[in-house]
Protein backbone atom coordinates (compact mmCIF):
# COMPACT_ATOMS: atom_id res chain seq x y z
CA UNK A 1 0.00 0.00 0.00
CA UNK A 2 2.82 2.31 0.88
CA UNK A 3 4.29 1.59 -2.45
CA UNK A 4 0.98 2.32 -4.35
CA UNK A 5 0.58 5.58 -2.92
CA UNK A 6 4.10 6.78 -4.37
CA UNK A 7 3.36 6.16 -7.35
CA UNK A 8 -0.47 7.32 -7.36
CA UNK A 9 1.51 10.93 -5.86
CA UNK A 10 4.22 10.53 -8.67
CA UNK A 11 4.37 14.74 -10.00
CA UNK A 12 1.79 15.84 -7.67
CA UNK A 13 2.45 18.85 -5.70
CA UNK A 14 1.11 20.73 -2.79
CA UNK A 15 0.69 23.43 -4.70
CA UNK A 16 -2.16 21.77 -7.44
CA UNK A 17 -5.64 22.34 -7.14
CA UNK A 18 -7.41 19.32 -5.50
CA UNK A 19 -8.69 18.02 -9.03
CA UNK A 20 -5.74 18.08 -10.56
CA UNK A 21 -4.20 16.03 -7.63
CA UNK A 22 -7.02 13.23 -8.46
CA UNK A 23 -6.35 13.40 -12.41
CA UNK A 24 -2.56 12.72 -11.70
CA UNK A 25 -3.35 9.92 -9.60
CA UNK A 26 -6.01 8.18 -12.00
CA UNK A 27 -3.07 8.91 -14.50
CA UNK A 28 -0.45 7.35 -12.68
CA UNK A 29 -2.34 4.28 -11.98
CA UNK A 30 -3.25 3.92 -15.88
CA UNK A 31 0.44 4.06 -16.90
CA UNK A 32 1.77 1.46 -13.76
CA UNK A 33 -0.86 -0.86 -14.90
CA UNK A 34 0.32 -0.15 -18.79
CA UNK A 35 3.93 -1.52 -17.38
CA UNK A 36 2.52 -4.81 -15.59
CA UNK A 37 0.90 -5.54 -19.00
CA UNK A 38 3.79 -4.74 -20.62
CA UNK A 39 5.46 -7.26 -18.64
CA UNK A 40 2.67 -10.12 -18.26
CA UNK A 41 2.05 -10.28 -21.91
CA UNK A 42 5.49 -10.74 -23.00
CA UNK A 43 5.54 -13.49 -20.57
CA UNK A 44 2.88 -15.36 -21.30
CA UNK A 45 3.41 -15.20 -25.02
CA UNK A 46 7.17 -16.88 -24.00
CA UNK A 47 5.06 -19.38 -21.62
CA UNK A 48 2.79 -20.12 -24.17
CA UNK A 49 6.07 -20.88 -26.78
CA UNK A 50 3.86 -19.35 -29.22
CA UNK A 51 5.63 -18.35 -32.19
CA UNK A 52 4.60 -14.46 -32.32
CA UNK A 53 5.65 -12.22 -35.35
CA UNK A 54 7.88 -9.22 -33.98
CA UNK A 55 5.14 -6.71 -34.57
CA UNK A 56 3.25 -8.66 -31.84
CA UNK A 57 5.91 -8.49 -29.77
CA UNK A 58 6.33 -5.17 -30.38
CA UNK A 59 3.15 -4.00 -29.41
CA UNK A 60 3.19 -6.57 -26.54
CA UNK A 61 6.18 -4.62 -25.09
CA UNK A 62 5.29 -1.36 -25.73
CA UNK A 63 3.22 -0.29 -23.22
CA UNK A 64 6.20 -0.99 -20.70
CA UNK A 65 8.25 1.73 -22.41
CA UNK A 66 5.67 4.25 -23.23
CA UNK A 67 4.31 4.13 -19.36
CA UNK A 68 8.01 4.63 -18.01
CA UNK A 69 8.83 7.47 -20.20
CA UNK A 70 5.19 9.01 -19.34
CA UNK A 71 5.71 8.55 -15.30
CA UNK A 72 9.22 9.93 -15.97
CA UNK A 73 7.68 13.34 -17.46
CA UNK A 74 5.41 13.49 -14.95
CA UNK A 75 8.08 13.10 -12.08
CA UNK A 76 9.59 15.98 -14.20
CA UNK A 77 6.97 18.13 -14.02
CA UNK A 78 5.93 18.05 -17.16
CA UNK A 79 2.40 17.31 -17.73
CA UNK A 80 0.96 18.00 -20.60
CA UNK A 81 4.23 16.51 -22.37
CA UNK A 82 3.33 13.49 -20.72
CA UNK A 83 -0.30 13.25 -21.36
CA UNK A 84 1.00 13.93 -25.37
CA UNK A 85 3.26 11.19 -24.89
CA UNK A 86 0.82 8.77 -24.30
CA UNK A 87 -2.20 9.96 -26.47
CA UNK A 88 0.49 9.78 -29.19
CA UNK A 89 2.36 6.95 -29.07
CA UNK A 90 0.21 4.21 -27.66
CA UNK A 91 -2.20 4.57 -30.63
CA UNK A 92 0.73 5.02 -33.30
CA UNK A 93 2.33 2.05 -31.66
CA UNK A 94 -1.14 -0.23 -31.84
CA UNK A 95 -1.78 1.06 -35.47
CA UNK A 96 1.82 0.00 -36.83
CA UNK A 97 0.82 -3.42 -35.83
CA UNK A 98 -2.46 -3.69 -37.97
CA UNK A 99 -0.09 -1.89 -40.28
CA UNK A 100 1.96 -4.21 -40.80
CA UNK A 101 -0.75 -7.19 -41.59
CA UNK A 102 -0.22 -8.56 -38.04
CA UNK A 103 -4.08 -9.14 -36.15
CA UNK A 104 -3.11 -9.21 -32.42
CA UNK A 105 -7.03 -8.16 -31.09
CA UNK A 106 -5.99 -4.51 -29.54
CA UNK A 107 -8.30 -2.35 -31.53
CA UNK A 108 -10.56 -1.76 -28.52
CA UNK A 109 -7.52 0.32 -26.89
CA UNK A 110 -8.42 2.86 -29.46
CA UNK A 111 -11.57 3.40 -27.88
CA UNK A 112 -9.86 3.78 -24.44
CA UNK A 113 -7.08 6.41 -25.87
CA UNK A 114 -9.74 8.71 -27.75
CA UNK A 115 -12.25 8.89 -24.12
CA UNK A 116 -9.00 9.42 -21.86
CA UNK A 117 -8.12 12.01 -24.16
CA UNK A 118 -10.67 14.16 -23.42
CA UNK A 119 -10.55 13.69 -19.83
CA UNK A 120 -6.93 13.81 -19.27
CA UNK A 121 -5.38 17.04 -21.82
CA UNK A 122 -6.08 20.49 -20.83
CA UNK A 123 -5.91 22.55 -24.06
CA UNK A 124 -8.59 21.92 -26.27
CA UNK A 125 -5.96 21.85 -29.15
CA UNK A 126 -4.56 19.38 -27.95
CA UNK A 127 -7.89 17.08 -26.97
CA UNK A 128 -8.62 17.41 -30.76
CA UNK A 129 -5.48 16.14 -31.62
CA UNK A 130 -4.86 12.91 -29.45
CA UNK A 131 -8.95 11.90 -30.37
CA UNK A 132 -8.76 12.56 -33.88
CA UNK A 133 -5.28 10.66 -34.30
CA UNK A 134 -7.02 7.34 -32.17
CA UNK A 135 -10.03 8.00 -34.39
CA UNK A 136 -7.88 8.00 -37.43
CA UNK A 137 -5.31 5.04 -36.57
CA UNK A 138 -8.73 2.81 -35.67
CA UNK A 139 -9.82 3.70 -38.75
CA UNK A 140 -6.46 3.04 -40.64
CA UNK A 141 -6.03 -0.35 -38.30
CA UNK A 142 -9.47 -1.86 -38.41
CA UNK A 143 -11.60 0.03 -40.97
CA UNK A 144 -9.31 -0.10 -44.13
CA UNK A 145 -8.77 -3.16 -45.42
CA UNK A 146 -5.85 -5.24 -44.92
CA UNK A 147 -4.66 -8.93 -46.22
CA UNK A 148 -3.01 -10.15 -42.71
CA UNK A 149 -0.74 -12.83 -42.27
CA UNK A 150 -0.94 -13.02 -39.37
CA UNK A 151 -4.23 -13.45 -37.05
CA UNK A 152 -3.48 -14.10 -33.16
CA UNK A 153 -7.22 -15.37 -33.39
CA UNK A 154 -6.44 -18.44 -35.27
CA UNK A 155 -2.58 -19.13 -33.62
CA UNK A 156 -3.91 -18.85 -29.99
CA UNK A 157 -7.54 -18.21 -29.71
CA UNK A 158 -7.04 -17.87 -26.31
CA UNK A 159 -4.49 -15.01 -26.27
CA UNK A 160 -6.45 -13.32 -28.57
CA UNK A 161 -9.14 -13.56 -26.08
CA UNK A 162 -6.86 -12.44 -23.05
CA UNK A 163 -5.96 -9.12 -25.25
CA UNK A 164 -9.78 -8.34 -25.92
CA UNK A 165 -10.27 -8.88 -22.07
CA UNK A 166 -7.35 -6.73 -21.27
CA UNK A 167 -8.65 -4.11 -23.25
CA UNK A 168 -12.15 -3.99 -21.62
CA UNK A 169 -10.78 -4.16 -17.79
CA UNK A 170 -8.59 -1.06 -18.73
CA UNK A 171 -12.06 0.94 -20.03
CA UNK A 172 -13.44 -0.09 -16.99
CA UNK A 173 -10.93 0.56 -14.73
CA UNK A 174 -10.63 3.99 -16.63
CA UNK A 175 -14.39 4.95 -16.36
CA UNK A 176 -14.72 3.07 -13.19
CA UNK A 177 -11.97 5.43 -11.29
CA UNK A 178 -12.82 8.39 -13.07
CA UNK A 179 -16.23 8.13 -11.73
CA UNK A 180 -15.01 7.61 -8.23
CA UNK A 181 -12.55 10.06 -8.39
CA UNK A 182 -15.13 12.52 -9.22
CA UNK A 183 -17.31 11.46 -6.88
CA UNK A 184 -14.44 12.19 -3.87
CA UNK A 185 -14.05 15.50 -5.37
CA UNK A 186 -17.55 16.62 -5.61
CA UNK A 187 -17.99 14.81 -2.26
CA UNK A 188 -15.12 17.23 -0.91
CA UNK A 189 -16.91 20.28 -2.27
CA UNK A 190 -19.86 19.47 -0.45
CA UNK A 191 -17.83 18.90 2.40
CA UNK A 192 -16.05 22.47 2.15
CA UNK A 193 -19.06 24.38 1.19
CA UNK A 194 -20.97 22.81 4.60
CA UNK A 195 -17.61 23.69 6.40
CA UNK A 196 -17.88 26.97 4.52
CA UNK A 197 -21.82 27.43 5.57
CA UNK A 198 -20.43 26.69 9.36
CA UNK A 199 -17.41 29.12 8.99
CA UNK A 200 -20.32 32.15 7.38
CA UNK A 201 -22.66 31.21 10.41
CA UNK A 202 -19.26 31.50 13.52
CA UNK A 203 -18.20 35.13 11.07
CA UNK A 204 -22.32 35.62 11.61
CA UNK A 205 -22.44 35.11 15.46
CA UNK A 206 -18.82 36.58 15.70
CA UNK A 207 -19.94 39.83 13.70
CA UNK A 208 -23.54 40.04 15.87
CA UNK A 209 -21.38 39.84 18.92
CA UNK A 210 -19.22 42.85 17.79
CA UNK A 211 -21.92 44.72 17.07
CA UNK A 212 -23.51 43.73 20.79
CA UNK A 213 -20.46 44.56 22.18
CA UNK A 214 -19.92 47.59 20.24
CA UNK A 215 -23.22 49.05 21.11
CA UNK A 216 -22.85 48.01 24.66
CA UNK A 217 -19.19 50.12 24.37
CA UNK A 218 -20.57 52.75 22.58
CA UNK A 219 -23.46 52.73 25.77
CA UNK A 220 -20.34 52.78 28.65
CA UNK A 221 -18.76 55.41 26.88
CA UNK A 222 -21.54 58.02 26.60
CA UNK A 223 -22.34 56.70 30.25
CA UNK A 224 -19.02 57.78 30.90
CA UNK A 225 -18.72 60.86 29.41
CA UNK A 226 -22.11 62.09 31.27
CA UNK A 227 -20.58 61.10 34.47
CA UNK A 228 -17.11 62.87 33.62
CA UNK A 229 -19.72 65.76 33.06
CA UNK A 230 -21.26 65.42 36.39
CA UNK A 231 -18.02 65.03 37.83
CA UNK A 232 -16.09 68.02 36.09
CA UNK A 233 -19.51 70.02 37.27
CA UNK A 234 -20.66 68.94 40.56
CA UNK A 235 -17.45 68.20 42.63
CA UNK A 236 -16.70 72.20 41.57
CA UNK A 237 -19.27 73.93 43.99
CA UNK A 238 -18.32 71.80 47.49
CA UNK A 239 -14.74 71.96 46.31
CA UNK A 240 -14.77 75.49 46.07
CA UNK A 241 -16.90 76.03 48.99
CA UNK A 242 -14.44 74.14 51.10
CA UNK A 243 -11.18 76.32 49.82
CA UNK A 244 -12.85 79.63 50.10
CA UNK A 245 -14.04 78.72 53.55
CA UNK A 246 -10.28 77.63 54.44
CA UNK A 247 -9.01 80.81 52.78
CA UNK A 248 -11.57 83.07 54.25
CA UNK A 249 -10.35 81.12 57.86
CA UNK A 250 -6.68 81.50 57.06
CA UNK A 251 -6.32 85.11 55.42
CA UNK A 252 -8.92 87.41 56.75
CA UNK A 253 -9.30 85.35 60.34
CA UNK A 254 -13.61 84.71 59.81
CA UNK A 255 -15.68 85.10 62.65
CA UNK A 256 -16.61 82.15 64.07
CA UNK A 257 -20.21 82.60 63.74
CA UNK A 258 -19.85 83.72 59.89
CA UNK A 259 -18.27 79.83 60.08
CA UNK A 260 -21.05 78.22 61.82
CA UNK A 261 -23.88 79.81 59.31
CA UNK A 262 -21.37 78.35 56.31
CA UNK A 263 -21.22 74.85 58.00
CA UNK A 264 -24.44 73.82 57.08
CA UNK A 265 -24.58 74.28 53.70
CA UNK A 266 -21.14 73.06 53.16
CA UNK A 267 -22.19 69.71 54.84
CA UNK A 268 -25.08 69.23 53.06
CA UNK A 269 -22.65 69.79 49.59
CA UNK A 270 -20.37 67.13 51.05
CA UNK A 271 -23.13 65.02 52.06
CA UNK A 272 -24.01 64.99 48.10
CA UNK A 273 -20.44 64.51 46.57
CA UNK A 274 -19.80 62.01 49.31
CA UNK A 275 -22.65 59.80 48.08
CA UNK A 276 -22.01 60.59 44.63
CA UNK A 277 -18.11 59.62 44.90
CA UNK A 278 -19.52 56.73 46.32
CA UNK A 279 -21.69 55.57 43.56
CA UNK A 280 -18.73 56.47 41.13
CA UNK A 281 -16.72 54.07 42.70
CA UNK A 282 -19.28 51.17 43.01
CA UNK A 283 -20.32 51.74 39.29
CA UNK A 284 -16.48 51.65 38.22
CA UNK A 285 -15.99 48.55 39.91
CA UNK A 286 -19.40 47.03 38.35
CA UNK A 287 -18.04 47.71 34.95
CA UNK A 288 -14.78 46.04 35.33
CA UNK A 289 -14.44 42.63 33.88
CA UNK A 290 -12.88 40.95 36.75
CA UNK A 291 -15.46 42.37 39.40
CA UNK A 292 -17.49 38.91 40.01
CA UNK A 293 -20.54 38.89 42.40
CA UNK A 294 -19.95 37.22 46.09
CA UNK A 295 -23.09 36.28 47.12
CA UNK A 296 -23.83 35.27 51.18
CA UNK A 297 -25.96 35.03 53.95
CA UNK A 298 -26.39 38.63 55.19
CA UNK A 299 -28.69 39.61 58.77
CA UNK A 300 -30.83 42.48 57.43
CA UNK A 301 -31.38 43.57 60.75
CA UNK A 302 -28.04 43.98 61.05
CA UNK A 303 -27.60 45.97 58.36
CA UNK A 304 -30.55 48.28 58.49
CA UNK A 305 -29.01 49.62 61.81
CA UNK A 306 -25.63 50.52 59.89
CA UNK A 307 -27.13 51.96 57.26
CA UNK A 308 -29.78 54.50 59.70
CA UNK A 309 -26.52 55.23 61.97
CA UNK A 310 -24.20 56.02 58.94
CA UNK A 311 -27.22 58.60 57.46
CA UNK A 312 -28.15 59.85 61.19
CA UNK A 313 -26.45 62.95 60.49
CA UNK A 314 -27.87 63.56 57.22
CA UNK A 315 -31.47 62.80 58.69
CA UNK A 316 -30.50 65.44 61.86
CA UNK A 317 -29.67 68.15 59.77
CA UNK A 318 -33.40 68.16 58.10
CA UNK A 319 -34.88 67.23 61.96
CA UNK A 320 -36.09 64.05 60.21
CA UNK A 321 -36.88 61.09 62.31
CA UNK A 322 -35.52 57.56 61.60
CA UNK A 323 -37.57 54.50 62.35
CA UNK A 324 -36.09 50.82 62.04
CA UNK A 325 -39.17 48.26 61.51
CA UNK A 326 -37.83 44.68 61.60
CA UNK A 327 -39.71 43.18 63.98
CA UNK A 328 -37.31 39.48 64.19
CA UNK A 329 -34.67 38.32 62.68
CA UNK A 330 -34.59 38.17 59.07
CA UNK A 331 -31.60 36.91 56.29
CA UNK A 332 -31.41 37.40 52.48
CA UNK A 333 -28.79 36.02 49.76
CA UNK A 334 -26.73 38.76 48.13
CA UNK A 335 -23.74 40.60 47.62
CA UNK A 336 -23.04 42.57 50.80
CA UNK A 337 -21.28 45.69 49.09
CA UNK A 338 -24.15 45.86 46.56
CA UNK A 339 -27.11 46.01 48.87
CA UNK A 340 -25.33 47.94 51.38
CA UNK A 341 -24.71 50.90 48.76
CA UNK A 342 -28.73 50.02 47.51
CA UNK A 343 -29.93 50.92 50.93
CA UNK A 344 -27.65 53.73 51.04
CA UNK A 345 -28.91 55.46 48.19
CA UNK A 346 -32.71 54.75 48.74
CA UNK A 347 -32.43 56.23 52.68
CA UNK A 348 -30.39 59.09 51.32
CA UNK A 349 -32.77 59.65 48.73
CA UNK A 350 -35.56 59.28 51.58
CA UNK A 351 -34.08 62.19 53.73
CA UNK A 352 -33.59 64.11 50.36
CA UNK A 353 -37.03 64.30 49.17
CA UNK A 354 -38.60 64.65 52.82
CA UNK A 355 -39.71 67.85 54.35
CA UNK A 356 -38.14 69.10 57.79
CA UNK A 357 -39.91 67.30 60.59
CA UNK A 358 -41.03 64.42 58.19
CA UNK A 359 -40.90 60.30 59.38
CA UNK A 360 -38.65 57.80 57.36
CA UNK A 361 -39.14 53.89 58.37
CA UNK A 362 -37.05 51.37 56.86
CA UNK A 363 -38.17 47.93 57.79
CA UNK A 364 -38.14 44.45 56.63
CA UNK A 365 -40.68 41.13 56.02
CA UNK A 366 -40.08 37.95 55.10
CA UNK A 367 -42.49 36.33 52.01
CA UNK A 368 -42.26 32.63 51.18
CA UNK A 369 -39.14 32.32 48.72
CA UNK A 370 -37.57 36.05 49.04
CA UNK A 371 -37.67 38.90 51.95
CA UNK A 372 -38.70 42.28 51.59
CA UNK A 373 -37.46 45.93 52.32
CA UNK A 374 -38.54 48.92 52.21
CA UNK A 375 -37.72 52.19 52.73
CA UNK A 376 -40.98 54.64 53.35
CA UNK A 377 -40.99 58.15 53.58
CA UNK A 378 -43.81 60.71 54.19
CA UNK A 379 -42.56 63.23 51.36
CA UNK A 380 -43.17 64.91 48.59
CA UNK A 381 -44.37 61.71 46.69
CA UNK A 382 -43.50 60.93 42.86
CA UNK A 383 -46.27 61.47 40.27
CA UNK A 384 -47.07 58.07 37.99
CA UNK A 385 -45.47 59.70 34.77
CA UNK A 386 -42.11 60.24 36.75
CA UNK A 387 -42.21 56.73 38.37
CA UNK A 388 -42.06 55.40 34.50
CA UNK A 389 -38.76 57.35 34.09
CA UNK A 390 -36.84 55.92 37.04
CA UNK A 391 -35.38 52.98 36.70
CA UNK A 392 -35.00 54.04 32.69
CA UNK A 393 -31.99 53.92 30.67
CA UNK A 394 -31.89 57.56 30.95
CA UNK A 395 -30.71 59.51 34.83
CA UNK A 396 -33.46 60.89 35.90
CA UNK A 397 -32.82 63.29 38.85
CA UNK A 398 -34.57 65.92 40.72
CA UNK A 399 -33.49 68.31 43.66
CA UNK A 400 -34.70 67.78 46.83
CA UNK A 401 -36.56 69.58 49.70
CA UNK A 402 -34.21 71.71 50.43
CA UNK A 403 -32.86 72.12 46.83
CA UNK A 404 -30.37 68.72 47.08
CA UNK A 405 -29.45 67.88 43.58
CA UNK A 406 -28.45 64.21 42.41
CA UNK A 407 -27.50 62.90 39.24
CA UNK A 408 -29.44 59.96 39.06
CA UNK A 409 -26.95 57.08 38.70
CA UNK A 410 -27.98 56.06 42.17
CA UNK A 411 -31.06 54.29 41.27
CA UNK A 412 -29.99 52.97 38.31
CA UNK A 413 -26.66 51.05 40.52
CA UNK A 414 -29.62 50.16 42.61
CA UNK A 415 -31.56 48.16 39.91
CA UNK A 416 -28.83 47.11 38.16
CA UNK A 417 -27.57 45.45 40.99
CA UNK A 418 -30.49 44.26 42.36
CA UNK A 419 -30.79 41.96 38.98
CA UNK A 420 -27.23 40.86 39.73
CA UNK A 421 -28.43 39.53 43.26
CA UNK A 422 -31.75 37.93 41.13
CA UNK A 423 -33.71 40.50 42.79
CA UNK A 424 -35.65 43.62 41.76
CA UNK A 425 -37.26 47.14 42.98
CA UNK A 426 -40.62 48.13 42.99
CA UNK A 427 -42.40 52.00 44.19
CA UNK A 428 -45.61 52.91 45.12
CA UNK A 429 -45.98 56.85 45.62
CA UNK A 430 -48.63 59.56 45.31
CA UNK A 431 -47.96 62.77 45.44
CA UNK A 432 -47.96 64.54 48.55
CA UNK A 433 -48.12 61.63 50.47
CA UNK A 434 -44.70 60.15 50.26
CA UNK A 435 -43.30 56.74 48.23
CA UNK A 436 -42.28 53.38 49.26
CA UNK A 437 -39.74 51.46 47.80
CA UNK A 438 -39.52 48.11 48.02
CA UNK A 439 -36.30 45.79 47.48
CA UNK A 440 -36.74 42.04 47.08
CA UNK A 441 -33.84 39.55 47.19
CA UNK A 442 -33.48 35.78 47.52
CA UNK A 443 -33.45 34.00 50.55
CA UNK A 444 -31.87 31.14 49.56
CA UNK A 445 -30.03 32.69 45.90
CA UNK A 446 -31.83 32.26 42.40
CA UNK A 447 -33.96 35.12 40.81
CA UNK A 448 -37.70 36.18 41.66
CA UNK A 449 -39.91 36.74 39.26
CA UNK A 450 -39.91 39.51 36.55
CA UNK A 451 -36.39 41.47 36.98
CA UNK A 452 -37.66 44.86 36.83
CA UNK A 453 -41.19 45.97 38.29
CA UNK A 454 -43.08 49.06 39.26
CA UNK A 455 -45.61 48.93 41.24
CA UNK A 456 -47.95 51.79 40.62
Amino acid sequence: MRYWLIIKSIGVTPDMEEYEKRKMSIFNQLNFLGIITGIIVPLIGILFNDHLPPLAWFIAASPLAISVIVLWLNYEQYYEHARLVYFSLYPIATCLVYLGKVDVGVELFFVLYGVLSVFFLQQVIHILFAFSLAVACYFIACIAPHDYYFRLEKSNYYFYVFNHITAISFIFYAIYFIKQENNGYHYSLLTKSKESELQKREIAQKASLLEEQTAKLTELNQLKNKLFSVIAHDLKTPMYALRNLFNNMHINEMPVKEMKALLPGIVSEMNYTTNLMENLLQWAKSQMENSSLQPEVLDIENMISRVLQLLHWQASNKRIFLESQVEEPLFCYADKEMVNLVLRNLLSNAIKFTPENGHIRVGAKEQASCVEIYVQDDGVGISAERQLQLFGEMFYTTKGTNSETGTGLGLKLCKDFLEKNGGRIAVQSQIGKGSTFTVILPRFGGEIGPRASIRQ
